[in-house]
């Protein structure tokens, strides 16, 4: 209330005329002049304006279009359309086979690659190393390979490693890697 008080005073002391000790004044010329208030005098600063509308919520109508984005094959030769993941991930396809996976990608950097499928059920204490298999750089389109000798139905995760994508400035490897969201193998 001392507030909503100390602003009614100052309205009427604007209002009145020249103002309550407003600091400026005119010279002989007509130009306003300041002074510098004196300590412990209080400022406020009033601006008039108009209030704003409260921001109201505006739904859009629903669209069934879908956005995908992909990845051109480094072969102009090519037609396969690869998912688009990123600078750092090479795009991976995998397919559920009896028993295991078959695992699709683009080639990238000449390298040779490795690739393995990681078990996603809980093991208590140190994770075993997952058994990876090396695949050869290929020269087409596509370069496949198949993953056996698993679970069905069980959670796994497969991830492609080319380690031969060349190294940094600083020496260190150049992160070429991809991987599959979890997959189950028929």
């Amino acid at each position: 209330m001392r507030h909503v008080g100390t602003v009614t005073a100052l309205a009427a002391c604007l209002l009145a005329a020249g103002g309550c000790g407003s600091g400026t004044g005119s010279d002989k010329q007509g130009t306003a002049t300041t002074t510098a208030p004196s300590p412990g005098d209080t400022w406020s600063l009033l601006i008039s304006g108009s209030p704003t509308p409260s921001p109201t919520v505006s739904r859009g109508a629903r669209s069934s279009a879908s956005v995908s984005a992909s990845q051109v094959s480094p072969y102009p030769s090519c037609t396969k359309a690869w998912p688009a993941t990123g600078k750092a991930l090479i795009p991976v396809v995998v397919t559920p086979i009896a028993g295991g996976f078959k695992v699709e990608w683009p080639p990238q950097y000449d390298s040779n690659y490795r690739v393995t499928a990681v078990p996603q059920e809980l093991v208590s204490g140190a994770q075993p190393e997952p058994a990876w298999k090396d695949v050869p750089a290929g020269t087409g389109c596509t370069i496949s390979t198949t993953i056996t000798g698993l679970i069905p139905g069980a959670p796994y995760i497969v991830w492609l490693d080319a380690p031969n994508s060349g190294y940094e400035l600083d020496g260190t490897r150049h992160l070429y890697s991809g991987r599959s969201g979890v997959v189950y193998p028929e």
